[in-house]
């Protein structure tokens, strides 16, 4: 079955294929970037990230170089901030070890930090057409929708089984076609949940799943895990035109990031003052709170925002103005969210 997915796929993909920016040309910085990108964030968020990335960093050397403050606000808002340091990270190392040019072969683009079996075989396929698979969760949907197969799709053996199966039928001359063709398919076409558009899919006369109706039932889903709850109390601590702002510890979640001051638990309004007081910012007044949630992958942080008018700039904090908050110093969206709600 699956040594026919070529021909069907090829012609497909030449007809129906995105204007993605990132498909432009098969530079390997840029389809690098993307993929990296693009691990669980969607393609219309991806394309302003992608373009003003590259305007600031246009090759390996300026973002092998470039100091980490840049590097977290142009990813600002992208959210699992150990994508874009491991980036700078494969940067200095293409720099030192392959001096400066990107490396062809698989193992040594495997080895590189941040770059996985996913990653390393879209890079080796699209960029210099090696017959790799890259196996991402649409491609894993797709083949196990064919094939019917119900083995867990978190399994890496499944995942590498899958690789190889698919390696070994990867056109010559078309192999960075091929693999987009099988991540289109799964992007636009064999959606997940209760969305597939089997009347347009190339595949369906190949379709197990199809055949039978069970194409939801593929890939099978494991229980979820609940996510651990958290409630955090963040200050908005403003005196004069300027906003505190400090680092995050070095390790745990979103670790060394730029923050508003926040504290565990959600403190009422006259704790909240306590507590600034406590930091020696002097509160001279409430200007607004309000309630916000953000969403981790396993922890979700309730929390409940403060904005206070302060009569001095204690010096744990950094005191950054507008300009700075907005071109210069990256904060996580759990936290940027706190910034307009004197504009509410």
């Amino acid at each position: 079955m699956l040594e026919q997915l070529p021909v069907l796929l090829l012609p497909w993909f030449a007809e129906h294929r995105r204007d993605l920016p990132w498909r432009r040309d098969r530079e390997p910085y840029h389809v690098w970037l993307s993929e990296i990108m693009l691990q669980q964030t969607r393609v219309e968020a991806v394309r302003g990230y992608y373009l003003r990335f590259l305007e600031r960093l246009p090759d390996i050397a300026a973002l092998a170089s470039a100091p980490e403050d840049v590097l977290l606000k142009l990813w600002e808002g992208l959210g699992y901030y150990s994508r874009v340091r491991n980036l700078q990270k494969a940067a200095q190392c293409v720099m030192e070890q392959h001096g400066g040019e990107f490396p062809r072969e698989l193992s040594a683009i495997r080895a590189l930090p941040g770059i996985g079996d996913y990653t390393a075989g879209a890079i080796a396929s699209i960029c210099f057409e090696a017959p790799t698979a890259a196996v991402d969760g649409n491609v894993l949907r797709v083949i196990l929708r064919l094939t019917v197969c119900a083995d867990s799709p978190a399994d890496v053996r499944v995942r590498r089984r899958i690789g190889e199966s698919l390696s070994a039928i990867y056109p010559a001359g078309h192999c960075g076609d091929f693999t987009q063709a099988l991540m289109e398919l799964g992007a636009t076409v064999c959606l997940p949940n209760g969305a597939p558009q089997c009347e347009v899919c190339p595949l369906r006369s190949l379709c197990e799943a199809h055949a039978q109706g069970t194409e939801l039932q593929f890939p099978t889903k494991p229980p979820k895990k609940p996510r651990r709850i958290e409630q955090r109390t963040v200050f908005v601590l403003q005196c004069g035109d300027r906003l505190a702002v400090c680092k995050r510890p070095s390790r745990g979640l979103l670790a060394g990031l730029w923050q508003l001051p926040d504290v565990p638990g959600k403190l009422e309004t006259a704790e909240a003052l306590r507590q600034a007081e406590q930091w020696g910012v002097h509160p001279t007044g409430i200007v607004k709170t309000a309630e916000r949630t953000h969403i981790f992958t396993h922890v979700q942080w309730d929390l409940r925002g403060v904005w206070l008018t302060c009569a001095a700039e204690a010096p744990q904090f950094t005191w950054a103005d507008e300009n700075a908050l907005q071109h210069e110093i990256g904060l996580p969206t759990a936290y940027r969210q706190f910034l307009d709600l004197h504009a509410e």
